[in-house]
């Protein structure tokens, strides 16, 4: 475990699409990363994030073979996790009726908050990480028997960086902010 501060992690985080392939990420090492994940707030407290965790040569291959060649090709030498949220509940009260007109927005907004913490505690680790949106939802949910009741929303890549790129350009406070 690192010591690295919040401000480093931020800083130092980047999507990584290239892996040291001589080195494993470990179930371990997931739980951990999941560990943060959890600590992250949601709506109401309803914690309706998934994850499916591939480690292993064979569950890595699986969930692979759900991503489009480029997202393979990005993703060699990592531990996949498959990101999910339980559908209806997030943003709905107990009837089922959407609380706002975000309904299940909530949702993937949680799951988002949740993933944020999961990169970042990656960082921390000395891990890399590759967010992947761009994969077939439904080849997933049928390979790993994610229930119906789940939308599937991202694959998340984490291994050994084997480059350390440069920040992409970011947004200064005066381009995003409007003060009333």
């Amino acid at each position: 475990m690192s010591n690295m501060s919040l401000t480093d992690a931020l800083r130092g985080r980047r999507s990584i699409r290239h892996y040291d392939t001589a080195r494993s990420v470990t179930r371990e090492q997931v739980e951990q990363l999941i560990d943060s994940a959890i600590l992250a707030p949601s709506w109401k407290n309803s914690q309706t994030a998934r994850y499916y965790c591939a480690v292993t040569h064979r569950a890595v291959a699986k969930v692979s073979a759900c991503l489009p060649e480029f997202n393979r090709n990005n993703c060699r030498g990592a531990a996949l996790i498959v990101t999910a949220f339980e559908s209806n509940r997030a943003g709905f009260d107990r009837q089922g009726n959407p609380d706002n007109e975000c309904g299940n927005g909530w949702g993937y907004y949680d799951l988002g908050l949740h993933n944020e913490n999961l990169v970042l505690q990656a960082q921390a680790m000395g891990l890399g990480t590759l967010i992947m949106g761009i994969r077939d939802g439904e080849a997933l949910r049928a390979a790993l028997d994610i229930p119906e009741s789940q939308t599937v929303v991202s694959v998340i890549a984490v291994g050994y960086p084997a480059d350390n790129p440069d920040m992409p350009k970011r947004k200064s406070n005066a381009d995003i902010i409007t003060w009333i």
